[in-house]
């Protein structure tokens, strides 16, 4: 016997009890106070342009093929063209800067390779864009895209290789980023860099990534932008409020030491780069709601790569923006028509509205990030045992520091839940709160509010990113 049928005042009540949770917790979210934001960043967001992305995009599809081993001496056709063209364009951009961007073309031979047929000169077009505050102005951001571009084959340096998708449109959401962020001042510093030879397997951002390295650079965070302009996917799906974040868990460059203690106590989703993809997912929301930040939790595609794998390699925290659904006819493709059916990179066939919310996403990151102070180092959580967590680190550098936050989450979340505010003190114990059951980082806060991304904290005893010596300290196993 169905209750609902026999007794309608039950059947009416039940149905009232059934709507209210599904109500409430979206009329909370209605009502929800935002804070204001920072004026600067509003700025940024609404000075970037789609019609200066459309332009962009377009003058480098106009040079016929970017591929790396075409032409580097004709002013109208090839790789070369499209360099000056870049380097040009920065140049311009750095007048608005009063002096705080410089612009270069970072170059080196390289030998005949795999896809380099002949040794030829790689070049990428970097502005840097210097912070303005001591202890602050040596920390550096570096977002990117590939101007070069391939069809079919990626050493044919002949065939029309438009490129408009890849990557036109990570490289032109790059240089709106300069043109709009160049007039504004930051504490820390911004590299807007376009990069050569990804096709030929990341040549231009390895050579990038290693200058860095042997100079000790203190890159804290890498944005590379590589397929960002198509929002209607092969799979017929159009979608044009997502964005893919591609982020690593186990760091590239993890020791064996340093693997044994993160399976002791945890951490494989909690990478630098995890922290600066959860930043970027929290920026967004922030700034460009309208653009979901799906972030997924893999270095790159399915057995894919592209430029921020070089600085993963080598230490460096580092993710990849890339559009939520692709269409494999219009990459790496000669241009041609089979069966009604139109292959090829080709302009018409990118939402420019789209790359520029991609350019927005990205320039809010870079400018939180460069106007924050730097996250915490040597973050330790103690490895007693206790009904308590107990956080230590070291203090900031900055003239502004305000203090920190403790933030946590349950082991099974995927971004941070809960923050506390916790002064401008370098110690701090959550009461009653066990490290078995959460996951714990800090966060350091300036005067004006600024949070810098998540360090998550190495368990007291260990040294390096996940501990370097597993044996000073073993995990305690209380049982019998």
């Amino acid at each position: 016997m169905n209750p609902l049928k026999t007794h309608p005042k039950l059947s009416l009540a039940f149905l009232l009890l059934l709507l209210i949770p599904t109500i409430a917790p979206a009329q909370t979210r209605r009502t929800r106070p935002q804070p204001p934001g920072n004026p600067t960043i509003r700025n940024i967001v609404r000075e970037i342009d789609a019609r200066n992305v459309e332009q962009t995009i377009r003058k480098l599809v106009s040079f016929g093929t970017r591929n790396t081993n075409s032409e580097q001496n004709n002013s109208a056709r090839g790789i070369g063209a499209a360099r000056d063209w870049l380097y040009a364009e920065f140049l311009r951009i750095a007048e608005s800067s009063s002096g705080r961007m410089t612009v270069e073309k970072q170059s080196y031979e390289q030998p005949k390779a795999a896809r380099v047929p002949e040794p030829i000169t790689v070049t990428n077009v970097v502005a840097t864009l210097r912070g303005t505050q001591p202890g602050s102005s040596d920390r550096i951001y570096v977002v990117s895209g590939h101007y070069d571009s391939m069809c079919g084959n990626p050493s044919d340096a002949k065939c029309d290789a438009p490129g408009a998708n890849d990557d036109a449109s990570g490289t032109a959401a790059v240089v709106e980023m300069a043109r709009v962020m160049a007039k504004y001042k930051f504490d820390a510093t911004i590299v807007f860099m376009a990069v050569a030879g990804e096709e030929q397997s990341l040549l231009g951002s390895t050579h990038f990534a290693e200058q860095a390295k042997q100079k000790n650079l203190n890159i804290d965070a890498m944005l590379t932008n590589d397929i960002i302009g198509n929002t209607l996917g092969g799979n017929g799906v159009r979608d044009r409020t997502t964005v893919r974040v591609f982020s690593e868990g186990v760091p590239s460059n993890e020791t064996q030491a340093e693997a044994t203690t993160r399976r002791s106590v945890g951490g494989e989703n909690d990478s630098a780069s995890r922290q600066l993809a959860r930043f970027i997912k929290e920026a967004a929301e922030r700034y460009v709601p309208r653009i979901d930040v799906m972030m997924v939790y893999r270095r790159d595609r399915y057995g894919r790569g592209g430029d921020h794998i070089p600085f993963l390699e080598r230490g460096y925290p580092a993710v990849r923006f890339t559009e939520v659904n692709e269409d494999f006819r219009h990459q790496h493709q000669n241009i041609r028509t089979e069966n009604g059916v139109v292959y090829g990179d080709l302009p018409e066939f990118v939402d420019f509205a789209y790359v520029a919310d991609v350019a927005r996403v990205n320039a809010v990151t870079l400018a939180m990030l460069a106007l924050a102070p730097s996250r915490p180092k040597n973050v330790i959580l103690s490895s007693r045992q206790g009904y308590d967590t107990e956080l230590r680190w070291d203090a900031a550098k900055e003239p502004d520091i305000a203090g920190y936050e403790i933030v946590w989450r349950d082991t099974t979340a995927a971004v941070w839940t809960n923050s506390k505010p916790v002064g401008n003190v370098t110690t701090f114990t959550m009461k009653g709160m066990s490290k078995d059951n959460y996951f714990f980082g800090v966060r350091a806060v300036d005067k004006e509010g600024n949070r810098s991304f998540v360090t998550y904290p190495r368990p007291q005893g260990r040294t390096g990113a996940g501990g370097a010596n597993p044996t000073q300290q073993r995990p305690v196993d209380p049982s019998p």
